[in-house]
């Protein structure tokens, strides 16, 4: 049997990015012999850094959709956690849906960045085995999209702006979930969101899948970064109801049109932020600053328009999309 292209890749690691870190080990090496000896190694150095460059801008510029998706789940890639700390001045964070309990692969708080405050609502996966096996790997139950409305009613009365990070494979699908309403949890925020009296930003960072992301991906400006994906259904989980088969994963990536090139061209998303040379999981803190920018930028663009033009905007935003186009 062969192997699944997801299995090879937490094994391996990104297979295109080989070369690169081979350059690396060897920029890394010499850096060190440097050290030791006190040769002067600067000319050697600079010139394999240089080929690092060209071949990683190289490398990406051909990246195909399932590889995409692999360099949105990478290890390093920054998550909602990071941003965080990263980004805001000041965090409170709130808890629980009033019904059933707490559900950590969601978070929700006020925040504030440069003197801006808003709510921030956002998938939390964790870092460590136990954070991520406590946050379901970003995959909310129902009570966690009900704590995010009961937090965007409380913007909205507080007369704040609302900043979704949507990072996730997809709800959680298991028995107790769907026994206490996930599909209808999942309508009601999307219903909800539309009538919301503040602005709302939404932004994918890494995975944006199915209704999962949708639960609190309704929003006046929706963007995404430049390597993650944004889909109805995971490419392994169309692969496995198209196929049958796991290892037509590739193939199920191509045909979803899931990369932010691809929905920037059909009009699903507003901005695609560029992220730094190989990705954001090479440099962190910049895509973050790229991020942050982004963000503040569109917050102070909404907060100029009327209320009710807002609505109607965002009505009109999402109504046209999948409308069919003469030519």
């Amino acid at each position: 049997m062969s192997e699944s292209p997801a299995k090879s890749v937490m094994q391996d690691g990104l297979a295109f990015e080989r070369p690169l870190n081979e350059l690396q080990q060897k920029i890394d090496e010499l850096r060190k012999l440097k050290q030791d000896t006190h040769l002067d190694l600067d000319g050697e150095i600079e010139l394999l850094e240089d080929r690092k460059r060209r071949e990683t801008a190289d490398v990406y510029s051909k990246l195909s959709p399932w590889e995409r998706v692999n360099v949105a789940r990478h290890a390093d890639r920054p998550l909602t956690s990071d941003y965080m700390q990263l980004m805001l001045d000041d965090f409170v964070e709130l808890h629980g849906d009033r019904v059933f309990g707490e559900d950590r692969a969601i978070v929700t708080g006020l925040a504030s960045m440069d003197g801006v405050r808003f709510l921030l609502v956002g998938h939390r996966k964790g870092k460590t085995v136990k954070d991520r096996l406590a946050c379901n790997f970003g995959c909310a139950h129902p009570e966690g999209y009900r704590k995010a409305m009961q937090k965007m009613r409380l913007a909205e009365k507080m007369k704040l702006p609302i900043v979704t990070f949507i990072n996730t494979p997809g709800a959680y699908p298991g028995i107790g979930a769907e026994e206490r309403g996930q599909a209808a949890a999942i309508a009601q925020n999307i219903y909800d969101m539309f009538e919301l009296r503040v602005p709302i930003v939404c932004l994918v960072i890494g995975e944006g899948g199915s209704g999962g992301a949708l639960g609190i991906g309704v929003g006046d400006r929706v963007g995404m970064l430049e390597n993650s994906y944004y889909s109805v259904i995971s490419p392994e989980g169309c692969a496995a109801i198209l196929w049958k088969a796991g290892d037509k994963a590739p193939e199920a990536a191509e045909a979803l049109k899931l990369t932010s090139k691809d929905l920037r061209r059909l009009g699903l998303v507003d901005e695609v932020i560029e992220e730094p040379l190989g990705g954001a999981h090479r440099d962190p803190k910049g895509a973050i600053e790229r991020v942050k920018a982004q963000i503040l930028t569109w917050l102070r663009e909404l907060q100029a328009t009327p209320i009710e033009e807002l609505l109607a905007q965002r009505y009109r935003k999402f109504r046209s999309m999948g409308q069919p186009t003469s030519g």
